[in-house]
């Protein structure tokens, strides 16, 4: 086999153009703008996706041809206008803009890259080369990536926008993924004597749209364990505030039985203590009284229902074992933390601290 015969295999494919790349990074844009809550709808919206999508192409056009260190400051600048767009249009933070401009950046590499690969497939394989089928196959590709993307992320979608708030290692690790993405599957054609290049631009292409897809399919099970974890997050969350809440409702609810007993038997104990001529005794009867009733003063009231049925809970049992408690909170203070951090840190410092107190005296007694 001749070496023209190994070109009319694998002809050289020229470049995406730069007008289709830009019209991938907006779609994908869009698409990550159309699945959270919005700060614009309606027409704003409209014209500011407008502006964008003109913007982003007359860049793309005029940075055309770009290579090497320019290339790599140009493919910035689009992810940074790809950022501006996403962040102009939705409520959300730095960073859960970052972690959806990353996630809209492989799929318009992916989307362009497939569309491109296959319309040159028909293009030298079977002559199907003008304009009519240009447009058409761009819009046909286009629709087909962007409307799976859109059902498979709409799966997995929830009411609560609060659900995607991002966290630092999740952020880090989901730019490390794009990053790695676009550097392997962009690597052949800054060399062809790589591990992942190649002798033509066939096989280079083949490998990027391959390890493309290899990161739209990362990203979005690396999504779907996040809300999967946050919503088990949650659920274990509302479970432990509804227990907690009952045991609050317990704890209540046997200090006012106390409370309700101590009312109507407190004729007789007007009745003993008229009886009692002993200044002694009659003050020991008092004490004892007073000692019963302390239950009810175990009822904290910090302004954090977690945080006083913690309290409550270990102040009872403080009282069993005889060990004074005293607190002095503003419990609304912790209200920015997790349900089950109040209860880990401040259970454990009070387990910690009532089981420290015990062994104290029983060292001290022996």
């Amino acid at each position: 086999m001749t070496g023209a015969d190994l070109n009319v295999m694998n002809p050289v494919l020229p470049d995406i153009p730069r007008l289709y790349t830009a019209l991938a990074e907006w779609l994908a844009c869009l698409l990550c703008i159309l699945e959270v809550k919005r700060r614009i709808n309606g027409w704003k919206l409209l014209v500011v996706s407008v502006i964008a999508l003109v913007i982003q192409s007359v860049f793309m056009f005029f940075t055309n041809g770009l290579e090497n260190v320019l290339w790599i400051l140009c493919m910035l600048t689009a992810v940074a206008m790809m950022y501006g767009y996403i962040r102009a249009c939705c409520d959300m933070n730095t960073k859960d803009t970052l972690y959806y401009c990353v996630r809209a950046f492989v799929i318009a590499e992916f989307a362009a890259s497939i569309q491109w690969q296959t319309y040159c497939y028909f293009a030298f394989n079977m002559s199907f080369n003008g304009w009519g089928f240009r447009i058409f196959w761009l819009l046909f590709v286009f629709a087909i990536v962007y409307c799976d993307i859109w059902l498979l992320y709409r799966k997995v979608s929830v009411q609560d926008h609060g659900m995607y708030l991002i966290t630092n290692k999740e952020l880090v690790s989901y730019i490390c993924i794009g990053f790695a993405v676009f550097f392997m599957s962009n690597l052949g054609f800054v060399s062809t004597n790589t591990v992942f290049g190649g002798q033509y631009t066939g096989e280079i292409f083949n490998v990027r749209t391959l390890v493309d897809l290899g990161g739209v399919a990362i990203m979005y099970a690396f999504h779907v364990q996040r809300i999967d974890f946050r919503v088990r997050h949650e659920l274990q969350s509302v479970q432990t505030i509804l227990h907690n809440q009952y045991t609050q409702y317990q704890q209540s609810q046997e200090a006012m039985d106390l409370i309700n007993y101590k009312y109507h038997d407190l004729k007789h104990h007007i009745i003993a203590l008229r009886a009692e001529t002993n200044e002694q005794k009659r003050e020991e009867y008092l004490d004892r009284m007073e000692a019963e009733l302390q239950d009810y003063e175990a009822q904290n009231r910090t302004g954090n229902k977690v945080l006083d049925t913690m309290l409550t809970s270990k102040n009872l049992v403080c009282m069993r074992e005889e060990i004074s408690m005293t607190c002095v909170i503003d419990g609304k203070l912790f209200d920015f933390m997790d349900v089950m951090d109040i209860c880990s840190i401040f259970g454990n410092a009070l387990d910690n601290a009532i089981e420290c107190e015990k062994k104290y005296r029983i060292k001290k007694s022996g």
